[in-house]
C-alpha cells in the first residue's frame, strides 16, 4: 500500500498543498516578499504558499509596479494583464477590434484619399504644369489680339486661389483620417510591447526562483549525504 501524499497548509490560502504545488518563501525575492506582507503581515520567509497562490501574487505585483509608474492603469494595460493572466495572445484581440472599429468608409472620405493621393503625385505637378503653360502661351502667343485672360493672368490667379482653398481641406480631412489610424497602430504597438515586456519580467522572476529552488534542493541533498557519511564512519570507528 503506497503512502498517502504529504500536505501542507498554504500560508496565504489556509488550504492544503501538495508537496508538488508547495513553494518555500526561501526561495522568492525580497520584494515580493514584502508586498504579500502588506496583505498578510504573518507571511514570512520560512513561510509555505501554493503555486496558485504564488502566481496570483505575482501579477498583483507586477500590476503595483505598473501603478507606481503609470499612477493609473487605462483599459490598454489592463487588457495586457489579462491577457497575461489568462496566458492569451493579444494580436487575436486587437485584430477583432480594428476589424470591428473599421466602419465603411462615406463617399466623402474616398473622395478625400483619391484627392489627397492625386494632389500629392508627380502626376499632378507635371500635368498641372503642362495647364499652367498652355494657358499662359495661348494667351501670350496665339491669342496675342484678344487674349481672354491677359498678363497679369487674373483669372489663373483665381482658378489657382480657388483650387487651394478646395484643395487643401481635402487634403487635411484624409490626413485626419491617416492620423486616427497611425494612432491605432501605435496603440497597437504600445500594448504588445508592454505585454511582451511583462512577459520577459514574469519568466525572470520565475527562472530565478527555479534557479533558487534546485539550490535548496542541493543544499538539502548535500545535508544529507553529509549525514549518512557521519553515519558511516562511525559506524566503521565502532566496529
Amino acid at each position: 500500500m503506497k503512502n498517502a501524499e504529504k500536505t501542507f497548509i498554504c500560508s496565504i490560502s489556509g488550504l492544503p498543498v501538495s508537496s508538488n504545488e508547495k513553494v518555500s518563501a526561501k526561495t522568492l525575492k525580497p520584494a515580493l516578499i514584502e508586498f504579500i506582507q502588506k496583505e498578510h503581515p504573518d507571511f514570512k520567509a520560512d513561510s509555505i504558499l501554493s503555486m496558485q497562490s504564488l502566481n496570483s501574487y505575482r501579477y498583483k505585483f507586477m500590476t503595483s509596479i505598473l501603478e507606481k509608474g503609470l499612477g493609473e492603469l487605462g483599459h490598454m494595460e489592463q487588457t495586457v494583464i489579462s491577457k497575461i493572466r489568462e496566458h492569451d495572445t493579444l494580436t487575436d484581440k486587437l485584430d477583432k477590434d480594428e476589424n470591428a472599429g473599421n466602419a465603411p468608409t462615406t463617399v466623402g472620405q474616398r473622395v478625400a484619399d483619391k484627392v489627397a493621393s492625386f494632389g500629392g503625385s508627380w502626376t499632378f505637378i507635371i500635368s498641372f504644369g503642362i495647364f499652367i503653360l498652355i494657358w499662359i502661351s495661348i494667351n501670350v502667343f496665339v491669342m496675342i489680339a484678344h487674349p481672354f485672360d491677359p498678363y497679369p493672368f487674373i483669372l489663373l490667379n483665381l482658378i489657382l486661389s480657388c483650387l487651394a482653398a478646395l484643395q487643401a481641406p481635402v487634403i487635411m480631412m484624409s490626413q485626419n483620417r491617416q492620423e486616427e489610424k497611425d494612432r491605432e497602430r501605435a496603440k497597437k504597438d504600445y500594448m504588445i510591447n508592454l505585454k511582451s515586456e511583462l512577459e520577459i519580467r514574469l519568466l525572470h522572476e520565475k527562472i530565478d526562483h527555479l534557479i533558487l529552488h534546485q539550490q535548496n534542493e542541493l543544499l538539502e541533498i548535500q545535508a544529507l549525504q553529509v549525514e549518512m557519511m557521519n553515519d558511516i564512519l562511525q559506524q566503521v570507528r565502532n566496529k
